[in-house]
């Protein structure tokens, strides 16, 4: 008997109501935490009882803090003698705050916060130099919107969902309303997407989910389908989905194109997605198999950043190329020791199949680099040596363009998303030679896997196009990361706006 689909394409999707950003309000005053019902503010962590003094219901305030061992980091509460009964937290900046301690900090403040279900929760800072303090309250604002997310439920009595309704910046200057909503929805997309049971959000799924969305802001999309892929010779492709007894798998591709540069040279962004990975004939153990329905991390960062972009009105033009597969096991999957060809006419010893990534890439790279884009930025949740290396507070930064290097690593601290920039010296490539293709998938052992995935990748993007690899070690992290409460994180979006939209690439030089 055929698998029951859900018909309805809202079942898919993010719930689309979200609370709003008002108007930056600008003083904290005693009449406006009469109407909110719960209320956050930095102060600083140097001579914070002398800021407290000059809040509204100062000595309410003070004796609290007074009770508490307040230390720089750390946060406390109190309930207000007004008319709402406001919940006050006040987070405690240390001097030399960076925006990821900030985000960790509001994450910590915010769940106090809302601890009480409020409808409204105001966002203020107090004693901070005014550029800290507008990113304290940015901070403050997207660990607001990301607390009160849900991720999807499939019981039969569902939860409550949070009443929070709407958050009230107080600032002369408040931040950019816009850009943090655009940038919350997109985290909360890639969140959700990864979240998604593998039975709902197969490729078949995912496509229907990026064509839906991607009707609402007007990108369109193209679908190159394994019958398609097989004329182009996308044989590492192909060579994964060879297991699934369904074929649905293909290669999904936006088109964002503005008005004013409809004709430049688009930003390409490349991601991994697998909806589930068993691994293949070198089946993973249950403990690694268990989660493997996030596998498609990479392609949710690119089609959640390529939305966000066109959201936000970026002025060039963008291409995501979302690369969808599953990885099963069955009578017709590919083994070690299979040989295969790419559609550049590039030669793949078959080693192990868990290495799947680097296969559906290989072929989608090749088929974004012949539309000659200016850059080509990929994700994917690619190894485990990236989370050895790194832990999961991080993810791994790969680039053909050294020079680049200062402006990646800065667009990861300003965004709060850090990336670190591992060497892919070219020496590496000889230990993934291979005798009898041109080269071989992966090394036997693991080490140094990470980078040898990178190595292996840079083969399928053209010498003259710049090319960054996120490995998304810092995908998912048991307790949450940054401004995300949740283990799956959402990392990727905001350092990819972080990129494009604050720091101008150096100009591009020899490839590494």
């Amino acid at each position: 008997m055929p698998r029951a689909r859900p018909d309805a394409r809202s079942s898919l999707l993010p719930p689309s109501r979200r609370p709003r950003i008002a108007r930056p309000v600008p003083q904290l005053s005693a009449g406006a935490l009469d109407v909110l019902e719960a209320a956050l503010v930095f102060v600083p962590a140097d001579g914070t009882r002398a800021e407290l003094a000059r809040l509204p219901h100062a000595s309410g305030i003070l004796s609290r803090f007074d009770r508490g061992d307040a230390k720089p980091g750390s946060h406390f509460a109190c309930r207000l003698r007004n008319g709402a009964g406001t919940t006050l937290v006040v987070a405690l900046v240390p001097r030399e705050a960076t925006p990821f301690a900030l985000l960790e900090l509001a994450r910590a403040a915010v769940g106090t916060a809302m601890q009480d279900d409020p409808a409204t929760l105001g966002c203020a800072a107090a004693g901070l130099p005014a550029a800290l303090g507008r990113k304290a309250i940015e901070a403050g604002i997207a660990a607001a919107l990301a607390a009160c997310f849900r991720l999807p439920e499939f019981k039969s009595k569902p939860g409550r969902r949070s009443r929070l309704d709407r958050v009230v910046p107080f600032a002369r200057r408040g931040p950019d309303a816009r850009r943090a909503a655009a940038l919350s929805e997109g985290t909360d997309l890639v969140r959700w997407l990864m979240a998604m049971p593998p039975d709902r959000l197969d490729p078949a799924g995912f496509r229907q989910v990026a064509r839906a969305l991607a009707r609402r802001h007007g990108v369109a999309t193209r679908f190159y389908g394994e019958k398609e892929l097989a004329r182009l010779g996308a044989g590492a492709f192909l060579a994964v989905t060879r297991g699934s007894s369904r074929r649905d798998a293909g290669i999904l591709q936006l088109r964002y194109r503005p008005g004013r540069r409809r004709d430049a040279a688009p930003v390409a962004l490349v991601g991994k997605g697998l909806c589930f990975d068993t691994g293949g004939t070198n089946l993973k153990p249950h403990s690694s198999m268990l989660h493997m329905h996030g596998d498609m991390g990479g392609s949710a960062v690119a089609l959640a950043g390529l939305l966000s972009l066109a959201r936000l009105g970026y002025p060039g033009p963008v291409d995501a190329w979302l690369a969808l597969a599953e990885n099963r096991i069955g009578p017709d999957a590919y083994k070690p020791q299979d040989v295969v060809t790419t559609l550049d006419g590039t030669t793949i010893q078959v080693i192990h199949t868990d290495a799947e990534g680097r296969m559906v890439l290989a072929d989608t790279l090749a088929l974004a680099s012949r539309s000659k884009p200016a850059a080509i930025v990929d994700f994917a949740t690619l190894t485990g040596a990236c989370m050895q290396a790194l832990g999961n507070r991080m993810s791994g930064a790969f680039t053909n363009r050294p020079a680049w290097r200062a402006e990646i690593e800065a667009a990861g601290r300003e965004s709060g998303e850090r990336v670190w920039c591992m060497p892919m010296d070219a020496d590496y490539d000889r230990d993934i030679d291979s005798k009898v293709a041109d080269v071989a998938q992966c090394r036997v052992d693991g080490k140094g896997d990470h980078i040898y995935a990178a190595r292996f990748l840079s083969r399928f993007v053209g010498e003259e196009i710049p090319w960054l690899h996120v490995d998304l070690s810092a995908a998912t992290r048991e307790g949450g990361l940054g401004h995300v409460p949740t283990d799956i994180t959402g990392f990727g979006v905001r350092f990819l706006a972080s990129l494009l939209l604050d720091h101008e690439l150096p100009a591009v030089g020899p490839p590494a």
